[in-house]
């Protein structure tokens, strides 16, 4: 794992939203976050970052972004309509995950090195809520139905089912070595990227138990559904693993670029979208053929760690 930074925002904006959807890339070394329209397969727009951007969650309407900041120990809430920050918080941690609530009241983020969970108010950026959850908490999902929310917990091993409301623990289902991306389908299953283990656990969420193990490539690090299927970036090989989500077995290794961080399947699950760190630019694979079909440039040192798409008008 290449260092668990992540960082964040002020704003610049260039051309209008683009009706194909846009990605929002936390280039890292580039201090800033990337606006790429999807339908021109070009950056539009900047948002300049202080303290270097990685991690990321869209709200589910598309109205804001949430940027997390370990050099600053910070939060900032990005308009994605006006294409600007409008709420900076700071954070006696460095965060790492964060998501958005279903309704899009609440956001939720890990404190990486301190091991607390945070509840926040989508607007304010106030702290409402904050438990210890421990076990280095790294990546954060919430369940469609947005009655769950997705830890997991790194140096343990698990996956922390936690209440959204309460932030109160569910269950800790034991998971592989070194879990970081977390993912949850419509069907009550997560799929956790499990770094050391070079593989994903596939969790019953009803359950509260493992029913599958994929093997992957070296270093998974962050799973996307799309087409029936589970795409997986392989860190250290610089490929994408896909398999089968009915069966478990693997379909496919794609070469994309170097060092795949963040990867989330489009709305229309048509294609995949792969960022990659190393050499700062954006695979796009057809869910179909599983084939890259663009690379697009970006920024500098591209993460993306979280949901980063956004639907057009």
């Amino acid at each position: 794992m290449k260092g668990a930074a992540i960082w964040f925002a002020l704003a610049v904006s260039t051309a209008g939203p683009a009706a194909a959807g846009e990605a929002y890339i936390t280039n890292q070394n580039g201090d800033d976050l990337g606006i790429l329209d999807l339908g021109r397969r070009a950056v539009v727009a900047h948002i300049k970052v202080e303290g270097k951007p990685a991690g990321i969650a869209m709200a589910r309407d598309g109205a804001r972004a949430y940027v997390t900041s370990t050099n600053g120990k910070r939060i900032t809430a990005v308009d994605c309509l006006a294409r600007k920050a409008v709420a900076t918080l700071a954070l006696p941690d460095e965060p790492v995950g964060i998501a958005v609530g279903a309704d899009g009241r609440f956001v939720y983020a890990a404190g990486f090195f301190q091991g607390h969970l945070y509840k926040i108010d989508a607007r304010t950026l106030k702290i409402l809520a904050d438990v210890v959850i421990g076990g280095t908490p790294s990546g954060l999902a919430m369940t469609p139905d947005g009655t769950t929310l997705l830890v997991t917990k790194r140096d343990a091993n698990e996956l922390a089912l936690v209440d959204p409301a309460t932030l109160g623990a569910l269950a800790l289902v034991p998971v592989g070595n070194r879990p970081y991306g977390v993912i949850a389908d419509d069907q009550g299953r997560a799929y956790t990227a499990n770094v050391y283990g070079d593989d994903v656990s596939v969790v019953d969420l009803a359950a509260r138990e493992v029913i599958g193990t994929v093997p992957v490539g070296k270093r998974p690090y962050v799973v996307a559904l799309a087409d029936g299927k589970g795409f997986v970036s392989d860190q250290y090989e610089g490929k994408v693993a896909v398999f089968d989500l009915k069966t478990l077995q693997p379909i496919a290794r794609i070469a994309v670029g170097d060092y795949p961080d963040g990867i989330q399947g489009s709305f229309d699950g048509k294609s995949v979208y792969v960022v990659n760190w190393e050499s700062n630019d954006v695979s796009v694979i057809d869910t179909a053929s599983l084939k890259v079909v663009a690379t697009i440039p970006v920024g500098d040192s591209p993460r993306s760690f979280g949901t980063f798409l956004r639907q057009g008008p």
